[in-house]
């Protein structure tokens, strides 16, 4: 079948990070992306592994209006002029701040590490209010949603004092971003970050077994305890390697599943093949999101499809149809539709129902997109809010809807009550399943960056907040060029806490016993 060009971007040459023009086509059922580069040649790289599934997510592309008060000013050139510049399309849905580079795991895959960086980054409280101050100055729409990271952010002693500052300066949504370690071993840990006013716990969690996911295997069980008595909610999340945990992606959805009490979400997060990596190599650990939707579908025997799957942009007409309804600026999760997929999932007995049986989707967007247009002719919103209020539970089919879920109420109370506590319950009813594909040099896309949603603040006043697919995946340009400016050397970071960075490192102390009885606890509670 020969190639079909479903669209031209830009990308960067993996070896000199030169920006270059890129194709993005069609060939044989899945879609790639090449550039060629004079100096170091031709590249060519899996984008989606399925062109069906990225011809139905591209109907739902919404490009966003960018930032009134781009931090950049004057000529800019994507993506080397971040952040955030005046190209940029996307606020700031969510916020990175990375407390610190140490960490107490040392894994393989990892973005970064203070022991290979040779430094030593952790901002002080103050730069941490700055970051926090600069995001929440974001217009027309101020961030309100934080993650704090790292490296391992619970190392840092002043945590709650850090998640303080977060409320105080307006974060509705502080999320703590950790493997769970030190909150499986500290029972008191999750309460105090939970009154300090963390929402969700970010959990690494790359499989079920100790083979999959030897980093916290032995602590989840601890973890979800811990977290339960905190009535802490958990995102469990997976870095998915072709090969290495692939297999057990069912496995890892009905484990969230049967402990929904607890686990409000699963995010498979695809491998970034960060650096450089030999073409085979990529090719024995590649893994892009269609792969994981299509695993979803032959891991749970059907039970969720590939056609309960949405991209994120999908949401953007609920935001605009509330902007023009309330007449007040709304967040736009107007990420690129290649950038992630996801559904919620409900419990009916023990069977998983997608959102999908009982709402139609489909009708639902085109709906709202109607209405939009009759407020933007300025049609009456009375009018249009009491028509919208009357056919909303046309589209949800009541019978199929799994018992003590008022979709229709929950609708009705965002729309026209404006009151999103309502979210908070579907959300405690519903298990998130999503996948965000963070890029590397390899299948990298410009218009992917102008449209991230999910930035990095920074203390440098020049880049004060960077998107994640530069941040991270030009290292040398954004973190760690940034990070090293703010930095200590390693020897003077240890002579000033008179201790060790390796000493920082989790030395497992459980005996074969407990291991194997922790190891069963974890397989029955899946089983259930």
């Amino acid at each position: 079948m020969p190639l079909e060009i479903l669209r031209k971007t830009s990308s960067l040459c993996p070896e000199c990070l030169k920006v270059l023009p890129a194709n993005v086509f069609e060939e044989q059922g899945k879609v790639w992306i090449e550039k060629e580069c004079k100096q170091h040649g031709y590249f060519k790289e899996i984008y989606w592994s399925d062109a069906e599934m990225y011809k139905r997510a591209r109907r739902f592309d919404r490009v966003g209006r960018g930032l009134q008060n781009p931090n950049v000013k004057g000529k800019v050139k994507c993506p080397e002029s971040c952040g955030l510049c005046p190209l940029h399309k996307t606020n700031s849905t969510l916020t990175n701040i990375v407390l610190t580079n140490r960490c107490d795991l040392n894994c393989w895959y990892c973005f970064f590490f203070a022991q290979k960086a040779g430094y030593v980054y952790e901002p002080t409280i103050e730069q941490i209010k700055g970051m926090l101050e600069k995001v929440r100055e974001e217009r027309p729409v101020p961030g309100n949603a934080v993650q704090l990271t790292g490296g391992e952010p619970t190392l840092r002693e002043d945590l709650v004092e850090i998640i303080h500052a977060c409320k105080e300066l307006g974060f509705d949504h502080v999320q703590l971003n950790t493997d769970g370690i030190r909150i499986c071993n500290d029972p008191a840990l999750a309460q105090r970050v939970r009154a300090a006013g963390v929402n969700t716990l970010y959990l690494s969690f790359d499989g079920v077994t100790a083979k999959a996911n030897p980093k916290n295997h032995w602590e989840i069980p601890g973890v979800l305890e811990n977290c339960r008595k905190a009535d802490l909610g958990i995102v469990l999340v997976p870095t998915v390697i072709n090969t290495v945990n692939d297999h057990e992606i069912g496995d890892m959805m009905r484990f969230g599943f049967n402990n929904l009490d607890v686990v409000r979400g699963i995010n498979f997060q695809p491998v970034s093949l960060v650096g450089r990596m030999p073409q085979r190599e990529r090719e024995k650990v590649r893994i892009t999101i269609p792969d994981v939707i299509h695993g979803i579908e032959e891991q749970t025997n059907g039970e969720v499809t590939v056609d309960d799957f949405y991209p994120v942009p999908t949401v953007v007409p609920i935001a605009e149809f509330i902007e023009h309804l309330r007449k007040k600026p709304q967040y736009e999760m107007s990420a690129h539709f290649a950038c992630g997929m996801a559904t919620y999932i409900f419990k009916d007995g023990n069977k998983m129902v997608p959102i999908t049986r009982f709402l139609d989707v489909d009708g639902f967007v085109e709906f709202l997109n109607e209405r939009t247009e009759e407020l933007k002719k300025g049609k009456s919103r009375y009018i249009v809010g009491a028509k919208s209020l009357f056919k909303l539970n046309s589209f949800i089919d009541r019978e199929r809807m799994p018992s003590g879920i008022n979709l229709g109420k929950i609708l009705f109370d965002v729309f026209l009550k404006h009151d999103y506590r309502s979210l908070g319950v579907f959300h405690h009813k519903s298990l998130f399943v999503g996948m965000m594909h963070f890029m590397d040099l390899y299948n990298y896309d410009v218009q992917r960056v102008q449209r991230c949603a999910i930035h990095y603040a920074t203390p440098d006043h020049e880049r004060p907040i960077v998107p994640f697919c530069a941040f991270n995946v030009i290292p040398e340009w954004y973190r760690d060029k940034i990070q090293k400016k703010f930095a200590v050397p390693i020897k003077e970071w240890e002579q000033r806490n008179g201790r060790k960075l390796t000493d920082d490192l989790y030395r497992r102390g459980l005996n074969n016993m407990k291991r194997e009885s922790l190891e069963r606890e974890m397989l029955e509670a899946q089983a259930r």
